[in-house]
């Protein structure tokens, strides 16, 4: 699988607009856990965008959540730790921007800091996806099976 494109299957895109809309105004947030090994030629930092098994939320601590977005971090660890237990891998995050836009804020990406991963917006209508390459995201294909 091309580290150019996200699968995420119809259900799993259907739940982050439930939750989308349930969460606001506020954003909301989680771990996205499935498979990435489509693209065993990667590089360990650069892993394969892959494909999503299950967006697990995780609260948003921020302190003006209606504006950004802050994983809780033991609800962060407990969820990625439970999914390696059960053999998935970490794709990468999801968090909302409720009124759009469908891209990232300044405040993404001064907070993007997982190199390699994917760090997903569910917006009015979409989910895009992105991969944080240390300098830049860089936009994946969201491809639903």
């Amino acid at each position: 699988m091309p580290a150019d494109r996200l699968r995420l299957p119809a259900d799993v895109r259907d739940a982050l607009h439930e939750r989308r809309d349930a969460g606001a105004p506020a954003e909301v947030c989680g771990v996205l856990l499935g498979d990435r090994a489509g693209d065993a030629g990667a590089a360990a930092e650069t892993p394969a965008a892959g494909r999503v098994a299950e967006a697990v939320p995780v609260d948003n601590v921020a302190d003006d959540p209606e504006r950004f977005y802050e994983l809780d971090p033991a609800e962060t660890v407990a969820a990625i730790e439970d999914g390696e237990d059960r053999g998935l891998d970490v794709i990468g995050f999801y968090h909302s921007h409720p009124r759009g836009p469908a891209a990232p804020s300044e405040t993404d990406r001064d907070r993007a800091t997982w190199t390699g991963y994917v760090y997903a917006i569910v917006a009015p209508e979409t989910v895009v996806a992105y991969r944080w390459t240390r300098e830049a995201f860089r936009r994946l294909r969201v491809e639903t099976p």
